[in-house]
């Protein structure tokens, strides 16, 4: 059909944000904006769902971002919980237990499952999903985007005030924005393979390093399993055969397992690139269409998550009028330095994993030490892993301490379930009755006010707090620790007449 048509209107057109992509991404971004009441289209070029699993690990941050929405449940139930990880494929493993969280592991869950769950509470939420529907253009102006789109009908254009690209690497949405990826390209490529394996290692996430290269086991469910590492014997762009895989095996690990009936054979190169700008005036991008980089550490899929659970909220608020455009910029101002250390410590780790040389054997036993004897610097790459290091620091040097910080309640989840509708709440410490002012203050801008024990239970950083006004992203936006006096209420109330409307 070479006529243009038009579809169904989904949802007010001033109201409605087109979102490019349908993995774990896009339809997370699609879960918050409609749990804010925004009208979501994701356009998706591919027919049907992956069967393959690109990652197969959820981080302690991602199960609280999941939490505070009350959507880590399901996955839970059916994740197993890993107490330690890999950085870099070193020997000694970075533990999780002891990390501030009421979710001390990593959930070993395949991307597809996770799929699935995310696009069911996001369409349960009404947001619509169009597979097989291909955006190949796009232009904008001061009001609207203007995305073209060859559906399985033949193309057409939906107009929307954004668009979001959620694309992946390759992503039609950042080129046709115009924002450069920048970063250094493909040095080393590396193999998987999901397969059977009629004598897999007894160990559960079995890892074989050698002069001959670096090679990982990792169970998926029955008898099938992930083969993956670097083989510096085969390093070309040609797709991986099950006779490679078996040969890298053995020669790595002096096995192959007894490996056969593959489902997914594949390469992956290093290439590590970021976006120069997240945003380009209503077009904002997430996930791996604003970095890519080697998928070490399992940490891609998770710091996708949280791209979109910061602007899910802060696109609603623009979106429905309660706060101006500049809160976008604030997307990019917080991610994007969490997007470049992500490039830094994947590209250190993809050195520890395809270096053979002498040197960089010393590098590992020298850190291999240092992960088993020096608690700080475990807990180092721990957060660095795990996400729980992320902070988002004020330029003010006034605002607080904790401004920016992850809320978390060691006595459970604590504040999360405060948080499931998606609203700011504003803890105040104590038992004490809050004045009338303050609630009604807040009830004026759609927040609600709630007693918390954090300044007791929430360790130093908290100890001197009085009030909190925790943003719907589960980190603290304004904190003061002026005594619970007229005082207090006089700087609560202004705090709250002078933050923007964006709850």
């Amino acid at each position: 059909m070479s006529a243009t048509h038009q579809p169904p209107s989904q949802g007010s057109p001033e109201q409605q944000v087109v979102i490019v992509g349908a993995g774990p991404v896009g339809l997370w971004l699609a879960h918050e904006l409609a749990v804010a009441g925004v009208p979501v289209l994701v356009l998706e070029r591919e027919e049907r769902r992956s069967p393959h699993s690109r990652a197969l690990g959820i981080q302690p941050r991602t199960v609280e971002v999941l939490a505070l929405r009350n959507r880590h449940k399901d996955l839970l139930a059916i994740g197993r919980a890993v107490p330690n990880w890999h950085f870099g494929m070193l020997e000694s493993r970075v533990d999780f237990r002891a990390l501030p969280t009421a979710f001390p592991f990593l959930l070993a869950h395949p991307q597809s499952v996770t799929e699935e769950v995310l696009e069911r509470y996001a369409t349960g939420l009404g947001v619509v999903v169009r597979r097989g529907h291909e955006v190949t253009s796009l232009a904008q102006d001061d009001t609207s985007v203007t995305v073209r789109v060859t559906g399985p009908e033949g193309p057409y254009e939906v107009s929307a005030p954004y668009v979001v690209g959620t694309d992946g690497a390759r992503s039609t949405v950042r080129r046709e924005a115009g924002i450069g990826f920048t970063g250094p390209d493909t040095s080393a490529y590396g193999f998987l393979g999901e397969v059977i394996l009629d004598e897999p290692p007894a160990n559960p996430g079995f890892a074989a390093l050698s002069e001959a290269g670096r090679l990982l086991v990792v169970p998926l469910g029955g008898s099938r399993f992930r083969v993956t590492g670097y083989d510096p014997a085969n390093q070309h762009r040609e797709p991986l055969t099950l006779e490679e895989l078996r040969d890298a095996s053995v020669r790595i690990a002096g096995t192959d397992f007894g490996m056969h009936d593959p489902s997914w054979l594949t390469r992956f190169g290093n290439a590590t690139k970021l976006a120069d700008s997240y945003r380009a005036g209503r077009v904002l991008l997430a996930g791996d269409a604003a970095h890519v980089h080697w998928p070490a550490g399992g940490v891609g899929l998770n710091v996708g998550l949280q791209d979109a659970m910061n602007l899910g909220w802060k696109l609603a608020a623009v979106v429905q009028g309660r706060a101006a455009e500049p809160l976008l910029d604030t997307y990019h101002a917080e991610r994007h330095p969490v997007g470049r250390e992500l490039a830094e410590h994947t590209l250190a780790q993809t050195a520890l994993i395809v270096g053979l040389t002498p040197e960089v054997t010393a590098l590992r036993a020298t850190l291999n030490e240092a992960v088993t004897d020096a608690p700080g610097f475990s807990a180092l790459l721990a957060g660095k892993l795990s996400g729980l290091d992320i902070v988002y620091r004020s330029d003010d040097p006034a605002a607080h301490p904790l401004t920016g910080v992850r809320v978390y309640d060691p006595d459970g989840e604590g504040v999360f379930p405060l948080l499931h509708d998606g609203r700011a709440v504003l803890l105040v410490m104590g038992d004490a009755r809050v004045d009338a002012e303050v609630t009604d203050r807040a009830a004026a801008a759609g927040i609600d006010v709630h007693a918390s024990r954090l300044a007791e239970t929430g360790g130093e950083a908290w100890s001197g707090v009085t009030a909190a006004l925790v943003r719907p992203d589960g980190r603290v936006w304004w904190a003061t620790g002026t005594a619970r006096s007229a005082g207090f209420t006089a700087e609560v109330s202004k705090a709250l007449e002078s933050i923007p409307a964006v709850f």
